[in-house]
């Protein structure tokens, strides 16, 4: 793995001062000197923030992005300081260094912007448990204990759910404490897949979960019958070993769908 070199950067702020309300940060400009290039995030939640002016200001996001790509991130800082209204402005820049934008982007952003939590729609829930990429953890999953924005490019339903992974074992998929997002698990092979499981004791549901990638083998036990010979849990990191489970003794939660980036 590179070592990232920290270069550069200068931060703005939109505001948005609408009509009877104070101004709000609405997101965040950064500026790779170096490479002239403007990276950018704006709330997701226009509609419920800005009501009527929401479709304005959804066309002031692809417009500053568009020219950003055509004209260069210095330029578009500068056509923004000198052309924004007093509704919509832009605060004097902050100069940083910064090893990686699109991290460091993500941590101003959720510093600087309170969004409004849109539940399945920009935001999933997070879950108080963490599982093992090892052996099993203790967890728990009563009500989450939160909602976490998710990257916008990521179609989410609510089948879909956060939980901590700790462990190296599902590396380099799942890096040593990510936050990962799984999809409910409704049947179906699991054969290959990268899924969620909880431990099962004397028929009861612990509090013990794992990730892991599913593997098994079946045999025959009539002419149309059929049942699990092996049940392997294999991890990624081949440091680890592999370890065997019977049906019955585990349940499956979810299926992996993606890590959520991190922020520097």
């Amino acid at each position: 793995m590179g070592v990232l070199v920290a270069r550069p950067g200068e931060c703005a702020y939109l505001e948005v001062a609408l009509p009877g309300r104070p101004k709000e940060v609405a997101g965040v400009l950064l500026l790779d000197v170096e490479a002239d290039e403007l990276h950018l995030r704006l709330r997701r939640d226009w509609e419920s923030f800005a009501g009527q002016e929401a479709d304005v200001l959804t066309l002031l996001e692809e417009d500053i992005a568009a020219k950003g790509r055509e004209w260069g991130g210095k330029r578009v800082l500068e056509f923004l300081e000198d052309h924004l209204s007093h509704t919509v402005r832009i605060t004097e820049r902050e100069r940083m260094h910064v090893a990686d934008f699109p991290a460091r982007l993500r941590r101003l952003y959720r510093e600087a912007v309170e969004p409004v939590v849109l539940e399945y729609r920009t935001h999933l829930p997070a879950y108080r448990a963490w599982a093992a990429a090892g052996g099993l953890s203790e967890a728990q999953l009563p009500e989450p204990e939160g909602w976490v924005e998710v990257p916008e490019e990521l179609r989410i339903s609510n089948d879909m759910f956060i939980v901590t992974v700790h462990g190296r074992s599902m590396e380099p998929l799942i890096p040593d404490g990510s936050r990962c997002i799984f999809r409910r698990h409704v049947g179906g092979s699991r054969r290959g897949r990268r899924l969620l499981i909880q431990r099962v004791y004397d028929g009861e549901p612990s509090t013990e979960l794992t990730v892991k990638e599913y593997a098994s083998e079946k045999r025959q036990t009539g002419e149309d019958g059929w049942e699990h010979k092996l049940i392997r849990m294999i991890p990624l990191n081949p440091e680890f070993p592999e370890w065997e489970l019977r049906e019955g003794e585990f349940q499956v939660l979810g299926e992996f769908v993606a890590v959520l980036p991190g922020e520097e």
